[in-house]
């Protein structure tokens, strides 16, 4: 097994097939690496099957499917997305740059995507969290700080700080979703607790997407290829799909990608 940084956000590996039975102390490297990485890029693995993603998808816990769910799905556990409406979900991460699950009290540990029919175009866009925050500016990143969001999705409701110490590596991360932060809350159970007012909500929102899209030397651009998956620590990693995976199949090709997401274990807090 091999690894090859792309200079970036994240590590190409090659030199070994997930089809395979994989030895314990390669598996214990893998998961130990997908933190220290952030994006484990393995190439060249053929075709998954939806059994074999889901095996492989098992080698990190239990799965958490609160997802969309398309009759074309091989699997409840496994989110169908596709730029064909017959084919999957259509306009699956395209409501802003977001982390999954972030609306729920303990967001997924890990994402898994494979790319079953790959377009002409459109590419799925990474950005390192920590990266991100290292970047801003003092006064920026204390205000960020300050904040938790209010998520409200599909019945659910939670509460989590904008920034906080990651679980397992403890570098500064965000939980956040662009798409459905709905209010934020200043100072949370401090002195000068308030909620912010819609123009600074929408201000804030509009802030954090403008950070984002400023950092292009921290913004890696996935260009999908046969027999790519890719693991990704889903609380270290923001990401979005690019405009072009919605353009219809009659432009750029049938697009199909299949993701799973692993049970989260920690809700986000301050506390380390």
């Amino acid at each position: 097994m091999e690894y090859r940084s792309n200079g970036q956000l994240g590590v190409e590996v090659r030199g070994i097939d997930l089809k395979e039975t994989i030895p314990d102390n390669i598996l214990e490297k893998i998961k130990k690496d997908v933190h220290e990485h952030k994006l484990l890029i393995f190439k060249n693995q053929g075709v998954i099957t939806a059994e074999r993603h889901l095996e492989i998808s098992q080698w990190f816990g239990e799965l958490d499917s609160k997802h969309k769910k398309h009759k074309r799905s091989p699997h409840p556990d496994i989110l169908r997305v596709s730029n064909d409406s017959t084919e999957g979900c259509t306009g699956i991460g395209r409501t802003g740059w977001h982390i999954d699950g972030s609306f729920i009290e303990k967001p997924f540990r890990l994402c898994i995507f494979y790319m079953v029919s790959i377009p002409r175009e459109g590419s799925t866009a990474f950005i390192s969290l920590n990266g991100l925050i290292n970047q801003l500016t003092p006064e920026k990143r204390e205000l960020w700080n300050s904040l938790h969001g209010i998520f409200r999705q599909d019945g659910y409701e939670n509460i989590h700080p904008l920034i906080y110490p990651h679980p397992v590596t403890r570098q500064p991360t965000m939980c956040f979703n662009l798409g459905n932060m709905e209010e934020f809350i200043f100072d949370s159970g401090g002195k000068d607790e308030r909620f912010l007012k819609n123009d600074e909500t929408e201000d804030t929102l509009k802030d954090i997407d403008r950070e984002i899209k400023q950092s292009e030397d921290l913004i890696y651009r996935h260009k999908w290829e046969e027999g790519d998956l890719i693991i990704c620590d889903n609380r270290a990693v923001g990401h979005e799909a690019t405009p072009e995976t919605q353009y219809p199949v009659s432009q750029i090709g049938l697009r199909i990608l299949h993701r799973t997401t692993i049970k989260g274990v920690n809700t986000p807090s301050k506390q380390i």
